[in-house]
């Protein structure tokens, strides 16, 4: 069995984890904790060997260094973190001997999606990226649009086209290596991208849409198995997935 602690156990998406961990005869949830409990308590007493971290920009980063310190691996769904962060996390991990990983995203159909991105950007001349969250996310844009737009810029030099007169502020969203980002925050989504692309004459969307949280349990469950079977530190599910 894999023990397997919860932070943010009370909230979406650590409720429908909960409810998988419950269903898998291979892992065993030992524990949850969201705002006020004693996440080191929990480490400590329950032999935990994995952490799923579902909580908040401002928490994900010292809840995963402190798992890592009591010896368990990391899977970090939390998006928001900066670099210098998870490069902070990757190192202690590989100083502990666990493993780990901080994916943007751990829906399945979102991960193909990017790569489905990578593959046709090289063919057109423009990129943006439009990403649709319920209104309670904490960031903007999201960690697999800010994803999507750096892997993009990296395979391929798009143009980008301002606006000549700017009548309402930040109109035209974000831009990140010349490929646009929109951000929309309303109740009743959970989480969506589309990936625009263009040409003189023609467009290609790319598409992704999340009904349910239940998108993000398959691709937990592999990287809890992944992590617990020892070292190794990874940024994406598509690792873990072989798409790279």
């Amino acid at each position: 069995m894999i023990r397997v602690a919860l932070a943010g156990s009370r909230g979406k998406v650590g409720q429908e984890m909960a409810r998988a961990l419950a269903t898998e005869p291979d892992l065993e949830l030992v524990g949850g904790v969201d705002i006020g409990d004693d996440l080191a308590e929990l480490l400590r007493d329950s032999g935990a060997q994995v952490l799923v971290d579902f909580t908040h920009p401002s928490a994900a980063l010292d809840n995963a260094l402190l798992a890592v310190q009591h010896g368990a691996a990391p899977v970090v769904g939390t998006t928001g973190i900066p670099p210098d962060g998870v490069d902070r996390l990757e190192a202690a991990c590989n100083a502990k001997g666990v493993g780990g990983i901080v994916a943007p995203n751990f829906a399945v159909g979102a991960v193909v999606m990017m790569w489905l991105a990578e593959k046709a950007a090289p063919y057109f001349a423009a990129a943006e990226v439009i990403e649709l969250h319920h209104d309670q996310k904490a960031d903007a844009p999201s960690g697999t649009a800010l994803a999507t737009a750096r892997r993009l810029a990296a395979r391929a030099k798009f143009s980008y086209r301002g606006a000549d007169k700017v009548t309402l502020e930040h109109t035209r969203g974000g831009m990140e290596g010349n490929v646009g980002i929109h951000s929309v925050r309303l109740p009743g989504l959970v989480a969506d991208q589309e990936v625009l692309f263009g040409l003189p004459g023609q467009s290609l969307t790319i598409t992704h849409r999340t009904t349910s949280r239940e998108a993000f349990v398959p691709g937990v469950l592999l990287a809890i198995r992944k992590v617990s079977s020892g070292p190794g530190f990874y940024r994406a599910l598509d690792q873990l997935l072989g798409l790279v």
